[in-house]
């Protein structure tokens, strides 16, 4: 079916402006800012977006603007934007779980050379001691003194 120059300006003059809502930011519950929203929006058929059909030109229009505003850091559909904001957390959390991971294995690593020295330390004081027990020439010292029994009663 054939429309006139008149129904197609009018149609024009729809989808610039279902564009224009669709970049700002108004995008109808259950949308995206994609054709198939755009062309719901402005009650086009979706195929007149496509191909030599005669909006083709103001579909890649508005696939320019999108990509430009996203280039720029603005992402008008706030689902994509909250898409990309998780993404890039859960990839921030992902990059913490990584450091604490390793850093857990160096603590794990340390203790186990601190666990192994302390028993390699305590096998040559228990040797050491066996060898002070089994001569006579090694003399006790005797016990320490509190620090009450050398500075004396308080008067």
């Amino acid at each position: 079916m054939r429309i006139s120059a008149a129904q197609r300006a009018e149609n024009e003059n729809r989808i610039r402006a279902a564009m224009d809502r669709l970049l700002r930011g108004e995008i109808p519950p259950g949308g995206k800012c994609d054709v198939k929203t755009l062309a719901s929006e402005a009650a086009v058929d979706r195929t007149a977006f496509y191909g030599n059909r005669p909006y083709a030109l103001l579909r890649l229009e508005f696939e320019r603007r999108a990509q430009a505003l996203q280039d720029a850091g603005e992402i008008p559909d706030r689902r994509e934007a909250q898409i990309v904001r998780l993404k890039a957390a859960n990839n921030r959390l992902k990059d913490r779980l990584e450091q604490s991971e390793q850093r857990n294995d160096e603590l794990s690593e340390f203790r186990a050379q601190a666990l192994a020295r302390l028993a390699a330390q305590h096998e040559e004081i228990v040797r050491l001691r066996e060898a002070a027990a089994g001569t006579n020439r090694v003399a006790r010292l005797p016990a320490a003194r509190t620090a009450s029994t050398v500075i004396g009663p308080c008067s």
